[in-house]
This record gives C-alpha cells, sequence and structure tokens, in this order.
C-alpha cells in the first residue's frame, strides 16, 4: 500500500516548488517510486514534477474533483510514495471557501509538511506556524521545514523558538539565489524551455539532500486507503487525436489515463512540426497551451491546418481548450501586434497584445454534442481575449461563488472550443 505526504506552506513564494522538485529528485536517487502530485489546476508545476519524477504527475483538484475520485486517484497512483505539491497557502482557496490543500490532506487523511519562508523572520515564525497547526482539527501540520535560512545563528533561533509548538524541524534550507526557476504570464515556463533544467533539479536535490532529515520526513507519511479509481469524463470519441506540443501542453494526465481505461484510442501529434491529426480519428482535442509564442510558425502548418479542415468535413468532433480554442479561430494578435491566420473553423479572433487577465474556477453548463455531463468544472487561466461573432456559445458560466458570467466558447456543428479547462 502506497504512502504519502502534502508540502503546503504559510503562503505562495515561499518556495514549495523548488523544494518540492528537489525532495523528488532526491528520494528517486534513494531508489524510492515517487509518485508525484499537484493540488488544483496547476498544469506547469504537474509538468515539472513529471519532468522529474519520470511518470506522470497527477493533478488533484479538492474543487472539481469529489472526494471519491480523489481517493481513487491518490490510492491508484504509479509510485510507492505519494508526494503532493500544494498551492498558494495551506487554507487558501476558491471563492467559496473550498479547494484548498488544507481540503485535499484532509480527504486523503494525509500528513501535511509546512515549508515556512525565514527570510525576515525569527522567533515568530513559531506563533506563525501554531496558528497554521491549530486552525483545523482534520488538518494535520507534522512536520516544519524552514527556507532560506540566512545563518548558523538564524537558524538556531528559528528551532529554539518552534520548540514550544511541539512539531519537529525536518530541516532548514539556506538562502541559494542560484536556485530559481524562470517565470511567464502564465506562471512558471515549462521544463523543457529551461536552460539548464537538470542542473538546477540536481542542485535542489544535493541541497535537500543535505539539509532536511529524509529519514524523519518519510517516517511522518502516512498509508493511503484503498479506493477504487472512478469513471472519469467519457472519451471524445473512439480515436481521439490529441494535439501535444510546446504549443499545446496543457494536458491533464486524469483524462488521459480515463480515456485509455475505458477503451479510447488515443494518437499525438504535433502541429508546430506540421504534422495532421490521424485521418481516421473521429475526435480532436486541441489542449491549451502558448500558441501565442508560435503564431508564425503555427500560421505556416499548411499540413495541420487542413488536416482539422478535412476532419471537420468528414463529421469529427472538434474540441479546444483555451490555447487549443485560439487556434481554431481565424487569426491570433501576438503580444507585438501582428495576426496570425489560424486554422478557421470559428469566426474567432484572439488577441494578447492588450492583455488582460482572467483566473478562477467555473461551473460550466452545456446542452451541445460535447459527450460529457451537462455540469462540469473547470478554470479559466489567460491573459488574451477573443470574441466570436454569430454562433451559439459552448458554456454558461457562473464563478466558483455562484456569480453569472458571460456565455463561453463557440459552437459550430462538431466544431467547439472555449476559454475553460474542464477538470471533471
Amino acid at each position: 500500500m502506497a504512502e504519502g505526504f502534502v508540502i503546503a506552506a504559510p503562503r505562495s513564494g515561499s518556495g514549495k516548488t523548488l523544494l518540492t522538485l528537489g525532495l523528488v529528485a532526491a528520494l528517486r536517487a534513494l531508489g524510492h517510486r515517487v509518485a508525484p502530485a499537484k493540488v488544483g489546476p496547476d498544469y506547469i508545476d504537474a509538468a515539472i514534477l513529471t519532468r522529474v519524477a519520470g511518470r506522470p504527475a497527477l493533478n488533484l483538484d479538492p474543487w472539481a474533483m469529489g472526494a471519491e475520485q480523489l481517493r481513487g486517484l491518490a490510492a491508484n497512483a504509479d509510485g510507492e510514495l505519494l508526494v503532493v505539491e500544494g498551492v498558494m497557502g495551506l487554507f487558501d482557496g476558491a471563492m467559496d471557501g473550498t479547494g484548498s490543500t488544507g481540503d485535499l490532506a484532509a480527504t486523503l487523511g494525509l500528513p501535511v509538511v509546512m515549508v515556512v519562508d525565514a527570510e525576515k523572520q525569527a522567533q515568530s515564525v513559531a506563533p506563525l506556524v501554531a496558528g497554521f497547526v491549530h486552525w483545523r482539527p482534520d488538518v494535520r501540520v507534522t512536520g516544519i521545514i524552514l527556507n532560506r535560512v540566512s545563518t548558523t545563528r538564524h537558524e538556531t533561533m528559528l528551532r529554539t523558538a518552534l520548540a514550544a509548538t511541539d512539531i519537529p524541524v525536518l530541516g532548514a534550507m539556506p538562502r541559494r539565489e542560484s536556485l530559481t526557476l524562470p517565470e511567464r504570464h502564465l506562471g512558471l515556463v515549462l521544463p523543457g524551455e529551461v536552460a539548464g533544467f537538470a542542473e538546477v533539479v540536481s542542485a535542489a536535490a544535493q541541497a535537500v539532500a543535505e539539509y532536511i532529515d529524509l529519514d524523519a520526513l518519510l517516517a511522518l507519511a502516512c498509508p493511503l486507503a484503498a479506493a477504487p479509481p472512478v469513471t472519469p469524463l467519457p472519451p471524445l470519441g473512439q480515436r481521439i487525436a490529441i494535439a501535444r506540443d510546446d504549443a499545446f501542453a496543457f494536458l491533464y494526465e486524469h483524462l488521459i489515463a480515463g480515456w485509455r481505461a475505458q477503451g479510447a484510442e488515443l494518437t499525438f501529434f504535433s502541429p508546430l512540426a506540421d504534422e495532421a491529426p490521424a485521418a481516421d480519428a473521429d475526435a480532436i482535442y486541441l489542449p491549451g497551451g502558448y500558441p501565442e509564442l508560435h503564431g508564425s510558425r503555427l500560421a505556416a502548418a499548411r499540413t495541420f491546418k487542413s488536416g482539422l479542415i478535412a476532419a471537420s468535413d468528414r463529421g469529427a468532433l472538434i474540441y479546444g481548450e483555451c490555447g487549443g480554442y485560439m487556434v481554431l479561430g481565424e487569426s491570433l494578435i501576438d503580444k507585438a501586434g501582428e495576426a496570425h491566420a489560424m486554422a478557421g473553423l470559428l469566426p474567432l479572433v484572439t488577441r494578447i497584445d492588450r492583455p488582460r487577465r482572467t483566473l478562477g474556477y467555473r461551473h460550466l453548463a452545456h446542452a451541445g454534442a460535447l459527450p460529457w455531463p451537462t455540469q462540469l468544472r473547470g478554470h479559466e487561466f489567460h491573459y488574451s481575449s477573443g470574441a466570436s461573432t454569430g454562433l451559439p456559445p459552448l458554456f454558461a458560466a457562473t464563478d466558483a461563488g455562484g456569480r453569472a458570467l458571460e456565455p463561453m466558447g463557440s459552437v459550430s456543428g462538431r466544431v467547439m472550443g472555449s476559454y475553460a479547462h474542464v477538470i471533471a
């Protein structure tokens, strides 16, 4: 039976991602089969953990997924040790107050190890930690990792203060400016785009092995209760062609694995390499990503675009999310204001030269050809904007708090898409 724990923090920016990837790499080097996971809808952290662990990372989203699905995904994860990276602060969630890392830890019965950024504090760390420890009785904070500790004297002050909390300090990571990952407008960049990514991982793993008591950390892990896998969203078709490259990188592992488990045949193709979807595909999925960074290459990808048009002509279902939705339109205007011709299957023009952030969970409802339940949960995160003309929307939408939003997306026969990323 697999065991696991959750890595959390009081707030974003505490160093969770670098510490978690270093921890996964260090444990893997010791021979552990680590199953990585990320709380919430974040694709990029999950991609980083996938690369480091050598096996797909799960997104465990306690706002979008029910308890049975969360338990089923965790219990059947590929590995002996589930290491879950939290999101934001331990108790930060959606507008309705649910969906936090603490909610996930309580649902799975897993202990929480807190990463505390101690850079600008000393004895005040103790009441901070004590507050998190006692905030919710169903969330068990069982260990502390101090991060960005400046000196041995600083570490001694922190450890002495924390002794009053009875929560063990598992290690103290020194401040190292070299241990950073670059960012862009949607967060961290994908691991394949980071120069020297392997060196960053190696340095993080070495620091973790040197400064954290891994035996004490592993002793805190708790067994995961056995749970059957929950039937996920039905496949989009029997033979699904999925775009996958640097422009279409935002794929949820639980959806892909779920479709395979339900008997769907999956093939992958690269629009950036001007590959067409499989000619026998009865469904095509264009996931999100960064098409705005590759506008000229996508505009020149004639084989890819003609393959989409041929699929539409034969009646295949074509579904695009966020970046995939943008590519289904007539044109994409990049950050420099240059327009690039897209597939032209929807009367849609999208642009990112006037960036405006849209972010949040979404309740979604549809009544179209999309072969999924009519009530769905997903999220939006984009800086581009777009408007289609003369077509019905794909989704009616509200935010996590139930506030009505403008209808989302477009539908033209069996071609459809929106800015929403559907989770469950």
